[in-house]
């Protein structure tokens, strides 16, 4: 009876739950059939592609992005979302079926294109919007008025368009609004008055915009307010002594304007405000007394680049929370303040007081700070400077790089101070004269090197017109096959001294030292081949990667040739570069966006268990998707790039991924300019060994500055995705050799089921994807050719690559009409074509096992007569051949066919 009881109480259970399910199920169906078109009519009006949302599924509960609330459409977000071909040709604005989503609360398209200006309707017919984001969608025009009438909204962001005119007075009506961002636009003419409306605005962010006239003292009323950013207009006027008023103010940014003015003493009530940024205006007069006294938050403080005159008051050492302050750029004059009472509060922070009148003997020690820079003053004295953590430069101290002489009694003598130079030497004096002995050898040695250079470059003419006539007396030879095309022009010399205009924006020493903590070991992410690597934190809280090149460890052409790079090369594919720092004389710093999942090696297996701390790896769809960004990469590299250039360090780690796991390729400091140059071909063939003739199976034999090098590389990394087995990618040992030999013989272009015994046991996949793993596959193997002159280009691996199921269906049918297009002819012969003439390889007849090797791709038990090209066939195999891979047919042959 009692076993019946709990039979009986696990079926009521089950049935319970499946009406759960079905209610849930019930609520989460798209009910509206006018809703439902209304999608289908944003999904063409957009170009949005079919497998993210697909015709014939539910909305609800299939499409990317979709949201639903009681059977209706509630948030949409095409965010991340491509479009289709067709669709990319042609991006508009035309998101007209939004209309008829009537209970929609969320619309997000950041970073999605949408070209257009916004339209009026949209502050009229979507009445119950709560959420706008429009960041980065290369949108024009101006800000609509009827935005004020979405009463509800609470999220406007506009953020990095092409915006222009006057912001709208009706914003202001928008009582609910707590995020509005309309930085990095072209907006001019003042900041609305009616701002002073926003009764719950948390974060003003005005950025980066042409706004002119003073800032509304009305703004002091937004008691909510926690960031306000007006960075980087034409601001003028002096701050509005109503913002004292801010209580739960953290970050105010002011940089950038033309204020002026001296700083209100109202300022002392933000107890709450944590950083301080004034930068770059026309700030004049005094610091307040009492300016610093109650802010006990403060964390960060920047008036550089002003005109503050006077001392630096004492109080601005006890705030305890003090970690960076800026005060370089000014008048400030005057002895260092205050510090033998308040040195607790001082050694944790960063100090830069540099190009100021500050004076006097430093009576402390400069060991005792984190980082302090002094340069561009007048302190005198002697100095202790062992720790190289200040930079003293330009001041009147006993050290090297100073003031002259005459310039440092000239600014005492003004002032009525007393200057002593503890008897160090008079810097203005000339050196003494040279003896007429002395200048006689020195004209020797002059002259010996002028006929010795002289000669040099004779010789020099001499050997380069041997060899112009050895090269024509060669004629058109075949080039080394691991070289490839000679690109037009020279392969261009980087520049001793690269431009640094397009690389980045600068930092300073001591912001990059600030960010990373000193340089702490709980930072380094690792010690590269060009510097190490550290995780850093920006003062606005923008996470970075900060690579410190030591220039007693590296070579300076590490960092220079990369800062030159990145200055002629823009592409998404390639990590962003932010910023450097070239100041330090020993040390330079390269600062990169922050990638947040990491690299390829790194982000392969996640933890999703916390309690477990059990892995999962990476779903096909994601691996196909790395897979595909690196191609594109690498095709930028070597076809759109002139001269070709070529990356040199293809693997798992220099493949970096952003949030949305989109690639973007790393370690760049090794991109050098394709080898193709003739003359140079000429003297290699010359000079080169015999025993380093033929290249090894990775084309670095002979050099790795090759297109076909990459190639190899990336064909590891794509067996690296689809076995799982990381590390292959930058291991050349003798296991890595082995581990090829095993695994390429699973690899075949007549049997798909192959590939099941070397793929990922964690991957899923259904019989769609198997064929994807399987076409990945066949260009692994076809990347991995152990002639580098038979490797498929990256133009035809992004190809294939893209559409993965072209390579192992479109063609398996006999119909030759289809296979009329040279484009078709190169397809074919980039994969299938290579391992025909570099292998002997041939289709499997039923009831007989391939025998395929590494080396050469052999395979036994072949049966039939000799064909053309070295391989042997039957005739019933040709026709498999040329049903499942045609080779390229000539141009007579299909003329035969058309007039048949």
């Amino acid at each position: 009876m009692e076993a019946q009881r709990n039979a009986l109480s696990i079926i009521l259970l089950a049935v319970i739950l499946f009406l759960i399910q079905c209610v849930v199920a019930q609520k989460a169906r798209l009910s509206s059939p006018i809703e439902r078109r209304a999608l289908l009519d944003l999904r063409a009006s957009l170009g949005l592609r079919g497998k993210d949302w697909p015709i014939k599924s539910d909305p609800c509960s299939s499409w990317l992005g979709i949201e639903c609330r009681n059977g209706s459409v509630s948030k949409i977000s095409v965010s991340g979302l491509k479009r289709t071909r067709l669709g990319r040709l042609s991006p508009k604005f035309n998101v007209d079926s939004l209309v008829n989503l009537t209970r929609l609360v969320s619309f997000n398209a950041s970073g999605f294109p949408l070209p257009g200006s916004i339209p009026d309707w949209f502050g009229n017919r979507l009445a119950n919007l709560e959420v706008l984001d429009l960041r980065s969608c290369n949108i024009s025009g101006s800000i609509p008025g009827t935005l004020g009438n979405l009463s509800r909204l609470t999220s406007l962001y506009l953020h990095d368009n092409n915006l222009a005119g006057l912001i709208p007075a009706t914003l202001g009506l928008l009582r609910n609004l707590k995020f509005l961002d309309l930085s990095v636009n072209s907006l001019t003419g003042s900041i609305p008055s009616s701002f002073r409306s926003f009764g719950n605005m948390e974060r003003l962010e005005l950025a980066s915009n042409y706004l002119s006239e003073s800032i509304p003292p009305s703004l002091g009323t937004l008691r909510g307010l926690q960031v306000f950013n007006v960075s980087d207009n034409n601001l003028s006027g002096s701050i509005p002594i109503q913002f004292g008023n801010l209580s739960r103010l953290v970050k105010l940014d002011l940089s950038r304007n033309s204020l002026y003015g001296s700083l209100p003493e109202e300022l002392k009530m933000l107890r709450s405000l944590k950083m301080m940024i004034m930068a770059d205006n026309e700030l004049e007069g005094h610091l307040p007394v009492d300016l610093f006294s109650s802010l006990v938050e403060l964390q960060v403080v920047d008036l550089s680049r002003n005109k503050l005159d006077g001392a630096l008051n004492a109080t601005i050492w006890s705030m305890p929370k003090l970690q960076s302050l800026d005060v370089s750029s000014n008048n400030f004059t005057g002895p260092f303040p205050g510090l033998r009472s308040n040195i607790s509060a001082t050694t944790a922070a960063m100090f830069n007081l540099s190009n100021n009148f500050f004076y006097g003997t430093l009576n402390f020690s400069l060991g005792m700070f984190r980082f302090i820079d002094l340069s561009g003053n007048y302190f005198e004295g002697k100095v202790d400077n062992t720790k190289r953590n200040a930079i003293i430069d330009k001041n009147c101290l006993q050290a090297l790089k100073q003031r002259t002489l005459e310039d440092c009694r000239l600014f005492y003598t003004d002032r009525g101070l007393s200057f002593d130079n503890f008897g160090a030497p008079d810097t203005t004096q000339p050196p003494p004269a040279e003896s007429s002995s002395e200048s006689r050898k020195r004209l020797i040695f002059i002259l010996a090197g002028v006929v010795g250079g002289l000669g040099f470059i004779v010789l020099l003419v001499l050997i380069l017109v041997l060899v112009l006539r050895l090269n024509k007396g060669i004629g058109n030879q075949r080039r080394n096959a691991d070289v490839g095309p000679v690109p037009e022009g020279d392969s261009p010399q980087l520049p001793k001294d690269p431009t640094i205009a397009g690389a980045g924006d600068p930092f300073t020493y001591e912001q990059l030292l600030l960010a990373t903590e000193n340089f702490s070991e709980t930072n380094l992410i690792k010690h590269g081949h060009s510097g190490d690597l550290f995780r850093g934190i920006l003062e606005a809280g923008i996470p970075v990667v900060i690579k410190r090149v030591s220039l007693s460890s590296f070579k300076k052409e590490s960092y220079m040739m990369e800062l030159d790079l990145f200055r002629k090369l823009s592409h998404p594919r390639f990590v962003p570069l932010l910023g450097h720092c070239l100041e330090h004389e020993t040390e330079k710093l390269l600062v990169y966006k922050h990638m947040p999942n990491g690299d390829l090696a790194n982000s392969f297996y996640r933890v999703t268990n916390s309690d477990d701390d059990s892995l999962q790896s990476l779903d096909w769809i994601t691996r196909l998707k790395v897979a595909t960004g690196a191609a594109e990469g690498l095709f930028h590299l070597h076809h759109e790039c002139n001269p070709s250039l070529v990356h040199r360090d293809v693997q798992a780690s220099s493949i970096l991924l952003d949030d949305k796991f989109e690639v973007r390729l790393g370690s760049l400091c090794e991109v050098r300019a394709l080898e193709g140059d003739t003359h140079q071909n000429v003297l290699k063939r010359l000079l080169r060994k015999p025993q380093t003739s033929e290249p090894g199976p990775s084309g670095s034999g002979s050099s790795s500055t090759t297109c076909a090098y990459d190639v190899y590389c990336f064909g590891k990394v794509l067996l690296e995705l689809i076995t799982g087995n990381l590390g292959i990618g930058k291991a050349e040992d003798a296991s890595t050799k082995e581990w090829l030999e095993q695994t390429l013989p699973c690899i075949s272009i007549y049997e798909k089921e192959l590939v099941t015994k070397i793929m990922d046991p964690s991957l899923i996949v259904d019989e769609d994807l198997l064929e994807e793993v399987w076409a990945m596959a066949i260009v692994a193997r076809s990347c991995l050719n152990p002639k580098p002159s038979k490797r498929p280009s990256m133009k035809h691996i992004l190809k294939a690559l893209e559409n993965p199921l072209k390579v192992v269906r479109e063609e398996s049918f006999s119909s030759a009409r289809l296979r009329t297009t040279s484009s078709r002819r190169s397809w074919g012969s980039a994969f299938f074509g290579s391992w025909r003439q570099s292998s002997s390889e041939s289709a499997t007849i039923p009831g007989h096992q391939n025998r395929e090797g590494f080396s050469g791709f052999r395979q036994a038990g072949r049966v039939g007569s000799h064909g053309n090209d070295g391989i042997e066939h039957s005739s019933s195999r040709k026709r498999l051949s040329n049903e499942v891979f045609p080779e390229p047919m000539e141009m007579q042959d299909m003329e035969m066919l058309d007039e048949n």
